[in-house]
C-alpha cells in the first residue's frame, strides 16, 4: 500500500504528548485505535488491517497538504479491496478540506460503510472536482462536535459529491452549532433514510427552507432534539413535505402550541417524541396514526385524547392526578405513569390496565385505602406491573400507612369492608329466623 494512503488512514500524526504513537488492536471486539501515528511508527497500523472498526485519535495533518497523492497502482487497489474495515472514526484532528477532497475518493476501493468525525475542525476549501461522478461504499456519515464554515455557500461541493450523496442512507450532524440547512443541499440526499440534527442551534425559521419541496424525499427518521425550536405548529408546517417520515424526535425543545393552527403531520408518522418540551397541555393535532407517543417529563395535568392505533404511551414525570381513560386507546399495550400525582387507580381502570403488557405507576402519592391498595395489588398480581414494584410503590396516606409498601397493606374483605361480610350474615340469620317461626 502506498505511503500516501497509509498516512491518510493513519492521519500521518505525530506525537502530541501523553499517549504513545501507535495502534492498539482488540481482537475480541475487532476494534483498533491509533494515537498520533507518525511516519516513523506507521508500521503499527498494519495490525489494524484485521479490524472491522478503526479509530484514529489526535494529531496534525496540515504538514501533509502538499504531500503528492497520485493515482493508485493495481497492487494498492487490490490491498484496499481486501480490507475488512467497515467503519472509520477520526477524532480530535484539524482536517484541511483540500487534503480530504484529494483522498476521499480512495474509499471507493474499500468496503468502508461508515465514516465518523468527532471533535474535528474542518479548515479551508477543498477542490471536490475529482469526486464528480464518483461513487463510494460509505452509506453512513456522521459529524459530532465539529467546526466548519457554514453550509451555505458550499452548494458546489455538494454538487460534486452528488453521485455519492444520492446513495447515502444515514447522516448525523450533531453538537456542531448548525443554524441552517440550505434547500439545495437537502435535494441532493435522494436516498437518505435517517437524519440526526440534534444538539444544534436550529430555530423555527430555519426548518422550512431545510425541508423544502423535493428535499429528503425518502426520509423516515428525523432527530431534532436539543435545538432552539419553540413553535409546535411551526415545526408541523415545516415538515409537511416529508411523506415518508416515520419517526420524529422533538424532545428537549421548549415548545408552545397554537390551538388555532390546523397543520397536518405526515401521514406515515408512527413514533413521536415530545418529552422534555415544557408542554402543559397535549398539543393538537397529533399525527393520526401514531403507535408510540412519548410525552414524559412535561407539565401535563390531564390527557384527554383519542388515538385508535396507539400501542405505547409514556406519561411519566408529569402532574397527572388520574389515569387517562384507556377506552381511548384500544390497541395500547404499554403505559408508563411513574412520578405523577396519581393517588388511586379506579376499579374499572384496574381491569383495563390488567390487559396491558407493561404498566408502571411507581413513585406516585398513593392513598392506601382498601380500594387504593387493593387496586395496585390486583394489578401486580397480573404480572404486568413493570419495573419498580414493589419498592417504588409506597403509601402517602392515610397516616397509619404512610411510608408503607403498598404490597404490605392488608386488604382482606374482613379488614377492608366489614359491611360486605356483616350484611349477608344478617340476611341469612333473618331468613333462618323466619323459617324457624
Amino acid at each position: 500500500m502506498s505511503v500516501a494512503v497509509l498516512l491518510f488512514l493513519g492521519l500521518g500524526l505525530e506525537a502530541a504528548g501523553g499517549r504513545r504513537n501507535r495502534c492498539y488492536f482488540n481482537r475480541t471486539e475487532e476494534y483498533c485505535v491509533c494515537y498520533n501515528l507518525s511516519e516513523e511508527t506507521i508500521g503499527s497500523i498494519i495490525q489494524c488491517l484485521a479490524a472491522t472498526v478503526v479509530e484514529f485519535e489526535g494529531g496534525d495533518v496540515e504538514k501533509y497538504i502538499a504531500f503528492p497523492i497520485g493515482d493508485l497502482d493495481s497492487s494498492t487497489i487490490e490491498t484496499l479491496g481486501s480490507l475488512v474495515i467497515q467503519k472509520i472514526i477520526i477524532g480530535n484532528v484539524l482536517v484541511p478540506e483540500i487534503l480530504l477532497a484529494r483522498v476521499l475518493r480512495f474509499f471507493s476501493y474499500t468496503h468502508v460503510q461508515e465514516l465518523a468525525f468527532e471533535s474535528c475542525i474542518f479548515q479551508g476549501t477543498g477542490d471536490w472536482g475529482d469526486m464528480d461522478g464518483q461513487d463510494l461504499p460509505i452509506r453512513s456519515l456522521s459529524f459530532h462536535n465539529v467546526t466548519s464554515a457554514p453550509l451555505t455557500g458550499h452548494e458546489q461541493a455538494f454538487s460534486s459529491l452528488s453521485t455519492w450523496l444520492e446513495t447515502l442512507e444515514e447522516l448525523a450532524v450533531t453538537g456542531s452549532h448548525v443554524t441552517s440547512l440550505p434547500c439545495a443541499i437537502g435535494k441532493v440526499f435522494r436516498a437518505l433514510r435517517s437524519l440526526n440534527l440534534a444538539q444544534n442551534s436550529l430555530s423555527d425559521g430555519s426548518l422550512a427552507p431545510a425541508f423544502c419541496q423535493d428535499a429528503f424525499p425518502q426520509l423516515q427518521e428525523l432527530s431534532l432534539h436539543h435545538n432552539n425550536l419553540s413553535s409546535y405548529h411551526g415545526v408541523c408546517e415545516s415538515l409537511e413535505l416529508l411523506p415518508e417520515l416515520w419517526h420524529l424526535d422533538l424532545s428537549h425543545n421548549e415548545l408552545m402550541a397554537d390551538s388555532s393552527s390546523s397543520c397536518q403531520w405526515p401521514a406515515a408518522l408512527r413514533h413521536f417524541n415530545l418529552s422534555n418540551t415544557a408542554l402543559d397541555t397535549v398539543p393538537t393535532p397529533l399525527p393520526a396514526h401514531l403507535e408510540v407517543l412519548d410525552m414524559s417529563h412535561n407539565h401535563l395535568r390531564a390527557v384527554d385524547i383519542s388515538l385508535s392505533s396507539l400501542r405505547k404511551l409514556f406519561l411519566n414525570q408529569n402532574l397527572l392526578q388520574a389515569v387517562p381513560s384507556l377506552r381511548n386507546y384500544p390497541m395500547l399495550d404499554t403505559l408508563h405513569l411513574d412520578n405523577n400525582s396519581i393517588w388511586e387507580l379506579p376499579r374499572d381502570e384496574v381491569k383495563l390496565l390488567g390487559r396491558l403488557q407493561d404498566v408502571t405507576v411507581a413513585d406516585n402519592p398513593f392513598s392506601c385505602s382498601c380500594s387504593g391498595a387493593g387496586g395496585l395489588q390486583t394489578l401486580a398480581a397480573t404480572g404486568h406491573l413493570g419495573q419498580g414494584w414493589p419498592e417504588g410503590y409506597r403509601c402517602h396516606s392515610p397516616a397509619e400507612y404512610q411510608g408503607w409498601l403498598v404490597a404490605q397493606v392488608p386488604v382482606s374483605v374482613l379488614h377492608c369492608d366489614l359491611a360486605a361480610v356483616v350484611a349477608p350474615l344478617c340476611v341469612a340469620l333473618a331468613l333462618l329466623g323466619v323459617a324457624g317461626a
